[in-house]
């Protein structure tokens, strides 16, 4: 056996990276066209029904001796929404057949008589039906047992069971046999005449489908699927009672009856399955060869017990250490996640979190040795969710999963660069919708490939084929479960040899278990049966099975009510015009994301509209296929005055308040809500007017201080000869969704709103060196920006990069006292610079004296970054998990109410180099102004530890005072004191500042005492229990950080920027010591709030536009704002910088020889 091989688990922090602030303002000197003006045309009434439509033929076959006055109700009655005439406007249209419906229906159900005992319909008779699955050669499941069925049976209906008979079709595939049914009482027939209610697994084919029945199955008709419809009208022809299994929830809204672990479960299994023979044909032989499929073992435990033993002989003479570390990374957490992790946690393995991840691939690159005999005896698990997979394009905010559902395109992938560089298998188990970024697309694969990505297969478990992984397009069988996806030539094959990547693609993996599948479905769903086959009328079923029901007596039941007006919406909506309501005055673009159908939330809204006197067109509808998944639709709202317009807004936003949700009492959004601005039908000719026109990319909250100062050029600034004629300046807004740019330029005049998906622009190159236009952007220059240098000074433009706070006038109140100083032939030698956005005094109301207007968690990890800087000629090397530690006080005597701490903020070395002084000074410090030395001490506790921790992994929720406990005694805090502490009332806090102390977590009293103060306000102390989407200690301070550290209404957050500059002479002149100090205020201006965070990022790089325009920028290329000729702008009609006419409070001071001048 060759030598053990111990790879590294948890032992570095995951991934960080620093919250910056960023805007992108292309000055661009050209007009933007306006969308061309679309016709609209708007139909009449539709036509009466005509003869060969389903509900009038079947009211004649019905009724052949129908007086006149009846055939003619039945032929005035209302067509379906779906069957209108080529052309017709299916929204209006839907509106005009809604408030028809009820009348037409009605006269065609009072204009026929009655049935008669001895009518056709069934329902309620109690004999059950099962229907023979003919959807696929493999699938074997049955809705009922034979077991199941006993029980109904014996019960029978004089006992209350409300079954009397079941009849079985007969079917030599099905899991259980035929002579097992009729062993406990069951008939066996083709015929299922006899039965009121007929169930099954899958669809049926149409022509099994007997009118005037009760049906039960997976009918995924409720979200208008498309390849479904045909389903559907047959069912409503034949008036049938359907009733599908995936809309039966339990009071917590939760799908009761799902086969979803089992395909997690046997998708696991048939990759490894795979895995085995595609290692061999690289050459490896390993353990996963011999096992089996899923269909290939008589049971779920046998095929369990086959897993375990290859886990066995893992853990005993380990893998190859060529292919290690084995890493899987598992996407999602429901429950086919949930199965395929059940498999695989079989297996000797390792979780690790995704900021692990590199750590494991540093780690493959020392073990992959040629003559290497190691061996790696264990496999390493991931599992990923949305936050790993995307990131805000919008470098200012952090990921948030109900914006991230409402407003995908906000978002970019980065699931190609921070997971699957290091993934050996992926197992896809969440299911994606179109409007989402891909996991995984073609050109990243190919880009990994040439990297050495380990990556050797896909079990795509959810088969979303041409999805989420692009290439994974097609569907697999059972008999033939993978195909090799070649990237070098986009290519696939049906073997196992040769480059790429084997993917698994099936789609009925569940059927491959179909005994406990069977089980596990019959087990939920035979408790319903019995009041499905007794029940006459809907009114008489408790509210779970009247809710499944989604067609009752040939018409949909109110709740589905919507599926009418969703069909016409599932195809490729063209661009949408300018005006979609021509007919009403005022509208508004309302987007409506979260359970909008399964928990029947998108007929409230509609309801809501159409009963006000508004009317609707749907623009947009992205419907999730799984009853887990959250729904997006975006509608354009019309009234014919603004009060009725917000009326309509007012009681949308009462629905979306009322199932908005409430994560302390762990309640999910139901119902997310965003409404555009309210605009008045009319023609926007503000384009046509003369003058320069900026253009700024996003709509951020920097983005409006921008849009103003820049409008009001012309009320601030003085015009003079250099201005070079630009007269009044014209911003356009762009952003990926329209309505936040409208939000943005809102009552701004000589300011233009516009969509515009920033992706479709290739590269910037081409917007530089082809369009000629210059960018001024607060990003930093990266790589990517310094390779733009050649191309720019080539076009003659200027990119002016760093244009905002920090970096931005950090840099620009720096070089111009160091130029001073320079000037006057003295030499720095000491800089400093502090700077940070904290909460006003009177904001700063707790513990921490900091809060949080975004996410807490990219906050938190910036503080664990590393930092170097020079102090007194020493490099000074601070490391990322003893940052907090190094947190110092910092008191300014003109500012006496200001208790600040401040960090070292990463590498301060680079700006010696980039203001000239590193020869000169022998300090060059730059640190963050944030959080208080109470941080280190949560470090210490573990508080900041990513990895999942077992004790949030039980089933049994632990309270918050549960969970501190348990990491005291990771700290090694005697479990005695813990458990005292555990036990004392809320006073008695002396006991755990002295093992605070005693165990070196704080430095003094005071701040123990601090601490213990910041964990009762944070509710660390609480009784209360952790929600589940808390995995880790990271998870749960950031949890309660958000909850209880977040600005509330009309509270100020404020910005400081503090330098100080020490400046000898060599001739003998004494040192002078300069500072200069920026202070602003957030401000609320006509009930609209500004952050000063968003002044002090926006305007600048509004005013390195403006200087541009004016043509005082004469460098070209890729720049920063170090230059005199932009840190001393032109003066403005007050005779101020724009910085000061724009409202900054600025201060600079100069002290010689202890005298202040």
């Amino acid at each position: 056996m060759g030598e053990r091989t111990n790879l590294p688990t948890v032992a570095t922090p995951p991934y960080t990276a620093t919250l910056q602030l960023h805007i992108a303002v292309p000055v661009l000197l050209v007009a933007v066209a306006s969308t061309p003006p679309r016709t609209n045309s708007c139909p009449g009434p539709g036509p009466a029904t005509p003869p060969s439509s389903p509900v009038a033929s079947s009211a004649r076959r019905r009724h052949p001796t129908a007086s006149g006055a009846a055939a003619a109700a039945v032929s005035k009655s209302r067509i379906p929404p779906w069957k209108l005439e080529a052309g017709a406007h299916p929204f209006l249209e839907s509106l005009r057949l809604r408030l028809h419906s009820a009348a037409c229906y009605d006269s065609v159900v009072v204009s026929v008589p009655r049935r008669s005992e001895n009518s056709d319909t069934l329902l309620g008779n109690g004999v059950v039906g099962i229907l023979a699955e003919t959807a696929n050669m493999w699938e074997r499941r049955a809705p009922l047992t034979p077991s199941h069925c006993a029980r109904l049976l014996l019960g029978g209906g004089k006992r209350g069971t409300g079954v009397n008979r079941i009849i079985v079709q007969p079917s030599t595939k099905r899991i259980h046999h035929d002579v097992q049914y009729e062993d406990v009482g069951c008939e066996i027939s083709k015929d299922l005449s006899e039965c009121g209610l007929i169930i099954g697994i899958k669809q049926p084919k149409l022509e099994m489908i007997l009118p005037h029945r009760a049906y039960g199955f997976f009918s995924h008709t409720h979200k208008a699927q498309k390849e479904n419809m045909p389903l559907l009208d047959e069912i409503l022809e034949k008036r049938v009672s359907l009733f599908d299994y995936e809309l039966i929830a339990g009071d917590d809204g939760k799908r009761l009856l799902a086969f979803g672990k089992f395909a997690g479960r046997a998708g696991l299994i048939d990759f490894l399955h795979g895995l085995g023979q595609r290692y061999l044909s690289l050459g490896y032989s390993t353990p996963f060869l011999s096992l089996g499929q899923s269909h290939m073992y008589p049971s779920l435990a046998a095929a369990k017990a086959a897993v375990i033993a290859i886990g066995e002989e893992i853990a005993t003479f380990g893998l190859p250490s060529g292919i290690c570390p084995i890493v899987f990374v598992f996407t999602g957490t429901g429950n086919v996640s949930q199965g395929a992790q059940e498999i695989f946690k079989l297996l000797p393995h390792s979780f690790v979190d995704a900021g692990k991840l590199p750590e494991l691939s540093a780690a493959r690159s020392l073990s992959q040795h040629p003559q290497s005999s190691k061996r790696v005896f264990q496999l390493y698990g991931c599992v990923v969710s949305s936050r790993d997979m995307v990131t805000p394009k919008d470098p200012t905010r952090c990921f948030n999963k109900a914006d991230y559902y409402a407003h995908p395109e906000h978002y970019k992938p980065v699931f190609h660069e921070r997971i699957a560089p290091y993934a050996s298998a992926i197992v896809n188990c969440m299911y994606w919708e179109r409007r989402f970024p891909r996991l995984l697309s073609i050109d990243q694969l190919q880009q990994l490939m040439k990297n050495g990505c380990p990556l050797v297969g896909i079990s795509d478990i959810t088969c979303d084929i041409g999805g989420s992984i692009e290439f994974v397009n097609k569907s697999t069988s059972i008999e033939r479960p993978f195909f090799r996806y070649d990237p070098c030539t986009n290519s696939c094959h049906d073997d196992m040899e040769g480059n790429g990547v084997i993917c698994l693609a099936v789609d009925i993996l569940p059927t491959e278990f179909s005994k406990e599948a069977s089980q596990h479905f019959g087990d939920i769903l035979s408790k319903f049966v019995a009041r499905l086959a007794s029940a006459k009328e809907l009114l008489e079923l408790p509210s779970h099975l009247r809710k499944a029901c989604i067609a009752h007596a040939g018409r949909l039941t109110s709740l589905y009510e919507y599926i009418p007006r969703m069909r016409k919406t599932m195809i490729e909506l063209p661009p949408a015009p300018t005006n979609l309501l021509p007919d009403k005055k005022y509208n508004s673009l309302v987007s409506l994301s979260g359970h909008l159908f399964d928990k029947f939330l998108i007929n409230e809204a509609l309801d809501i509209i159409e009963t006000a006197g508004g009317s609707f067109h749907l623009i947009r509808c992205d419907v999730g296929q799984s009853i887990d998944d959250m729904s997006y639709s975006e509608l354009e709202v019309g009234a014919d005055d603004t009060a009725t317009l917000y009326k309509i807004i007012d009681s949308l936003t009462s629905l979306a308040n009322a199932h908005h949700g409430d994560p302390n009492a762990r309640r999910e959004i139901e119902l997310s809500l965003k409404i555009g601005k309210v605009n008045e039908c009319g023609t926007d000719d503000s384009m046509a007017k003369e003058g320069s026109k900026v253009l700024i990319l996003g709509a951020g909250r920097v983005c409006r201080p921008a849009a103003e100062f820049l409008a009001s050029y012309s009320n601030i600034f003085s015009s003079n000869a250099n201005d070079h004629g630009i007269g009044q300046i014209h911003v356009i807004v762009a952003s990926l969704y329209q309505k936040d740019a409208e939000e943005t330029i809102d009552g701004i005049r000589n300011a233009t709103a516009a969509q515009l998906d920033v992706a479709d622009i290739k590269n910037l190159s081409n917007l530089v060196s082809q369009m000629k236009k210059h960018l001024v952007t607060a990003s930093y220059v990266d790589e990517s920006m310094s390779k733009l240098e050649q191309s720019a000074e080539v076009a003659g433009v200027t990119i002016l990069c760093e244009m905002g706070l920090d970096p931005g006038i950090d840099h620009m109140m720096s070089m111009k006292m160091i130029d001073e100083a320079h000037s006057r032939k003295g030499k720095i030698k000491s800089f400093t610079s502090f700077c940070g956005g904290l909460p006003s005094p009177a904001s700063a109301n707790n513990p921490l004296a900091y809060k949080f207007s975004w996410s807490p968690a990219g906050a938190i990890r910036a503080g664990r970054n590393p930092a170097v800087y020079k102090f007194h000629g020493e490099i000074i090397h601070v490391d990322g998990d003893k940052l907090y530690e190094s947190a110092k006080r910092l008191r300014l005597p003109e500012l006496p109410a200001f208790a600040l701490e401040h960090l070292p903020n990463r590498n301060s070395l680079m700006y010696g180099d980039l203001y000239g002084i590193s020869k000169e000074a022998s300090t060059v410090y730059r640190a963050t102004l944030r959080f208080s030395e109470i941080m280190a001490t949560f470090a210490k506790i573990g508080f900041f530890d990513a990895a999942s921790h077992p004790l949030l992994q039980q089933t049994t929720r632990p309270t918050y005072r549960d969970f501190l406990v348990e990491l005291f005694n990771a700290c090694n805090i005697s479990t005695t004191a813990t458990k005292e502490y555990s036990e004392v009332s809320g006073g008695q806090d002396g006991e755990l500042i002295s093992r605070l102390l005693s165990f070196g977590h704080c430095k003094d009293k005071e701040i123990a005492a601090k601490t213990v103060k910041t964990i009762k306000f944070l509710g660390l102390y609480e009784e209360t229990e952790i929600p589940e989407n808390c995995s880790s200690a990271f998870d749960v301070i950031c949890q309660r950080m958000e909850q209880r550290m977040a600005y509330i209404h009309n509270e100020q957050d404020m910005v400081l920027l503090h330098h100080e500059v020490e400046v000898e002479y060599p001739d003998g002149r004494p040192t002078e010591k300069h500072q200069a100090t920026l202070l602003e205020f957030g401000k609320v201006e006509n009930g609209r709030p500004t952050t000063a965070m968003a002044l002090t990022v926006g305007i600048p790089a509004a005013i390195g536009a403006l200087l541009l325009l004016q043509n005082k920028i004469q460098k070209k290329g890729v720049i920063r704002p170090l230059e005199p000729e932009i840190y001393i702008p032109g003066k403005c009609k007050s005779n101020q910088t724009p910085l000061v006419a724009y409202g900054y409070r600025t201060q600079q001071r100069r002290w010689v020889a202890d005298t202040c001048v």
